[in-house]
């Protein structure tokens, strides 16, 4: 439980050279403390803010912050990439090291519920801030009325925290609108995901736009790394139900909320839905039970051989693994299941493909590839072999870059014959 109340100006006190701060990702961000942090480093030396997803404003101020993180997301994008340290590591690799220690933390933030019976609830997510906090010099708390009572993120009475007298705003994630390419994409995924599969989703307009078209759809069941706005529209349309999972029957299960008030509100309270930590979300074997499993991601490309980058566009690091490789590989071993890898055909505007000869970055190797779906349709590539998975490929890329595409596979072949 909370020891005491203090002032914001106080925790920015707290503060030491050469501090690693962990901060929640997403709608878990408290804004306040955050800004108090930036201010810090304008007189401290060597302070790193431990990041994901960033939706709030409060660190894209001027600083000296170093920044930490799985992946390049969200706001992230606005800062210089030379002051942030993307750690080459999956989503659950990633926590892992915060949950053991080995990325240590010395100041923890959270954002947590007003107490009810004497009790906080860390209702956006993210239970790895439980196991940091053990260790933690210092966890300060901005308490909010925004912050959700999920079930499974009662805070523990035995891990004490400072509440502090500020509350920043609710740092939202508003995808915005979908446009007519991503819709066309969302209804290629829908049409691979038959009734009763177990769905796993990203963040951002595509996945929104998957679940704008799966309204249609019947017992659908939800366990997946984010839990984004959509999914409370598909549970209210009866879409998903999660009755025929062999795991968590009746319970829609996810590590974070990641969306609006939206997500927030649903969650409240709700005992269909529940937040767990990212060893079990992302466990192999908890994953390993649930049958017709479909992981549906994206990627910044995708080659001609099937292999898939995640990490770079144009040499800058980008985005990063994620959960997608630990859910990847659940998908393609699930019976009846699909790793499915959804993207719009060209960036830039229309000026470059995204289906490419050679992808820039291999993230994901070719023996990863399952299903590939642009707006062009959808290119199935588990059991072939990738020297003949180019064409189709090219098929699903926009036709304007097919000619280019055909003749550097052809180039590509004719150099392996002369191996």
């Amino acid at each position: 439980m909370a020891q005491q109340t203090i002032g914001i100006d106080t925790a920015e006190g707290m503060f030491r050279p050469g501090d690693r701060v962990l901060i929640p990702q997403g709608m878990g961000e408290p804004q306040a403390l955050t800004a108090a942090l930036v201010a810090a480093s304008l007189r401290l030396e060597g302070l790193t803010a431990c990041v994901g997803m960033v939706t709030g404003e409060a660190l894209l101020a001027e600083s000296r912050l170093r920044f930490e993180s799985y992946g390049i997301m969200g706001r992230m994008t606005a800062l210089p990439a030379e002051r942030i340290d993307v750690l080459t590591l999956p989503y659950s690799g990633y926590i892992d090291r915060i949950v053991t220690g080995a990325l240590p933390a010395d100041v923890v933030f959270l954002r947590l519920s007003p107490a009810r019976g004497g009790r906080y609830h860390l209702g956006i997510g993210d239970l790895h801030l439980i196991d940091a906090a053990r260790r933690a010099r210092v966890v300060l708390a901005e308490i909010s009325a925004d912050v959700p009572r999920t079930s499974g993120t009662l805070w523990p009475e035995e891990v004490p925290f400072l509440a502090v007298d500020a509350e920043g705003a609710l740092a939202e994630l508003h995808p915005g609108s979908s446009d007519e390419t991503e819709m066309t994409v969302a209804r290629h995924v829908a049409a691979l995901v038959p009734d009763g599969a177990v769905i796993q989703l990203g963040i951002g307009r595509l996945p929104q736009a998957v679940t704008a078209a799966l309204m249609g759809h019947r017992d659908l069941g939800l366990h997946s790394g984010a839990m984004i706005d959509g999914v409370a529209d598909l549970v209210e349309a009866g879409a998903i139900t999660n009755a025929r999972k062999e795991v968590d029957a009746g319970v829609s299960v996810a590590g974070v909320l990641m969306g609006s008030r939206r997500i927030a509100r649903f969650a409240d309270g709700n005992p269909a839905l529940r937040l767990a930590p990212t060893g079990y979300t992302h466990a192999a074997q908890v994953l390993a039970r649930l049958s017709r499993f479909h992981a549906i991601n994206s990627a910044i490309e995708v080659d001609l051989f099937g292999r898939i980058n995640l990490e770079r566009a144009a040499a800058r690091p980008m985005a990063g693994l994620g959960g997608q490789p630990d859910f990847a590989r659940a998908a393609r071993a699930s019976a009846g299941g699909r790793s499915i890898v959804a993207l719009p055909s060209t960036a830039a505007r229309g000026s470059r493909s995204r289906i490419v000869a050679e992808v820039a970055h291999v993230s994901l190797p070719h023996a990863a590839a399952d299903v590939v779906v642009t707006e062009w349709g959808a290119a199935h590539l588990a059991g072939v072999p990738p020297e003949a998975r180019g064409p189709r490929l090219i098929a699903i890329a926009d036709p304007r870059f097919r000619d280019v595409l055909e003749r550097a596979w052809s180039e590509q072949k004719e150099r392996a014959h002369a191996l």
